[in-house]
């Protein structure tokens, strides 16, 4: 599938594992795709704010990754999800649902981690979703390569925190479709 990819689109993808790296992520996640089409500029032509981008990745993250939906959906349950994140916080520190709890290992299987670390970090099933999908938009729209517009189409229609995130920014699918086809 990567032969289809265009160069900014290998781009990406290396930018992803890039990004979660940096992050010391043990997975690359579709957010990590996001964060590397907007680093490479991919998003610029739709007047994406960066900044505000990353600060509303940054509240899910703290959130523990819920989506509007999801605190849509436990609210109708009787649940307050900003509740719950506050306890939590006030336990255990601010930020806490935003990163696993570190596991404790030996010093070899630490060095063996970091060693593998900087090799491999695999792709969520959800990361892999949207390369997927991106090759479904590149055959349906019959265009022989997948580039940025392809993962961002792609981003765009998994439900989920990212897709919600370009949505509140004004970013939907049709939008992005017509201004990058452009």
């Amino acid at each position: 599938m990567f032969e289809r990819f265009t160069r900014d689109a290998r781009d990406t993808v290396k930018g992803a594992l890039d990004e979660a790296r940096r992050a010391g992520a043990a997975t690359v996640t579709e957010e990590h795709l996001l964060l590397s089409l907007m680093g490479l500029g991919a998003l610029d032509p739709l007047g994406v704010d960066r900044e505000s981008v990353r600060a509303r990745l940054a509240e899910s993250r703290r959130r523990g990754g819920m989506s509007k939906a999801d605190e849509e959906a436990l609210a109708g349950l009787g649940i307050d999800l900003g509740e719950i994140v506050a306890r939590i916080e006030e336990t255990h520190g601010a930020g806490a649902l935003a990163t696993p709890p570190p596991r404790r290992r030996g010093i070899a299987a630490l060095r063996r981690r970091d060693r593998e670390a900087e090799h491999h970090v695999p792709f969520t099933a959800g990361a892999k979703k949207v390369l997927e999908q991106s090759l479904r938009i590149a055959l349906g729209r019959h265009d022989r390569h997948i580039g940025t517009l392809h993962l961002l189409l792609a981003l765009l229609s998994r439900p989920g925190t990212v897709s919600e995130v370009l949505t509140d920014h004004g970013i939907t699918y049709a939008a992005a479709e017509t201004a990058l086809a452009a």
